[in-house]
């Protein structure tokens, strides 16, 4: 995936990798958990979800992305968007995440969730393990990338119940991690988030920068 769908500035296959060595797989120190990835559609969530993923596979990690619209092609087909049928997507995403978790995975959800009470039932159902991150960028900002062009259909009424437009979002209050999608680079929330990520379920030690911020321009 490019990193300009989510207005990013150089695609997530650009960016060096250098410093993310090989190691074996599935080391018995390694911890699993969730990255709950949580914001606006355009904020970013899947690019920063995938990009992760791949460096986290790099450094010999297990790590998947359960991302919120192909779930929804999927597994979640029969839902919709009532808010009955939003908390029934999220659950069953929290459900598949605390499997891959107990199975040493570092499951990184990148899912709207819109609402601090579904991301809070997330949270009861992962247990310890659970991170939640904000994808920090306003309406403004994800409203002008718009790649999917959703948010020019609910302006026109063509999308009911659009979270920002017709529904509401409510952000984390008090997140993990906070992460400034709509002004920082690909590279400085890459840094940020594969930072956490090593210190919470990775190797001691193992946190050097994914790229430097002059290696995107």
């Amino acid at each position: 995936m490019n990193a300009d769908h989510c207005g990013f500035s150089a695609p997530v296959s650009s960016l060096p990798v250098d410093a993310c060595d090989r190691s074996d797989a599935g080391d018995p120190s390694d911890a699993g958990g969730v990255l709950w990835l949580t914001g606006l559609s355009g904020a970013g969530k899947s690019t920063l979800a995938d990009a992760l993923a791949d460096l986290l596979r790099r450094r010999g990690l297990q790590a998947t992305v359960l991302d919120g619209d192909r779930l929804r092609a999927g597994l979640n087909r029969d839902l919709g968007f009532s808010e009955r049928d939003r908390f029934e997507n999220v659950r069953r995403i929290a459900e598949v995440a605390s499997l891959f978790a107990d199975a040493g995975f570092i499951a990184i959800v990148a899912a709207i969730s819109p609402r601090a009470a579904m991301r809070d039932d997330a949270r009861r159902i992962v247990g310890a393990g659970f991170r939640e991150v904000h994808a920090a960028a306003s309406l403004e900002v994800c409203e002008a990338r718009d790649p999917k062009g959703l948010y020019r259909k609910a302006r026109r009424g063509e999308l009911r119940e659009f979270t920002g437009v017709s529904s509401p979002y409510e952000a984390p209050r008090a997140a993990d991690l906070v992460l400034e999608t709509g002004s920082r680079s690909l590279a400085d929330c890459l840094n940020a988030l594969l930072g956490f990520a090593l210190q919470q379920f990775g190797r001691v030690g193992d946190t050097q920068p994914v790229v430097r911020e002059t290696e995107t321009g």
